[in-house]
């Protein structure tokens, strides 16, 4: 089920083809998505929305993409 997969994310009227897998840590879960080179785990809230855990560099608006792209995956 860690099977990496691409995911598909526009951002600034660009598209981003990401590589991505899914991670199931107990009775929790998280996807780690590789972007720019950083490997960013994102993890569902109190809400069911997804958050990136830990320091993110580099393009933000691309996080807060990915983070809006996984949680409409999930709904």
């Amino acid at each position: 089920m860690n099977e990496p997969f691409i995911l598909a994310v526009a951002c600034e009227d660009e598209e981003h083809e990401l590589k991505a897998r899914f991670e199931r840590w107990g009775s929790t879960h998280g996807f780690m998505v590789l972007i720019d080179e950083q490997t960013i785990t994102f993890e569902p809230d109190e809400e069911g929305s997804y958050r990136a855990i830990g320091a993110v560099a580099g393009n933000r608006g691309l996080v807060q993409a990915v983070a809006e792209k996984l949680t409409g995956l999930s709904h």
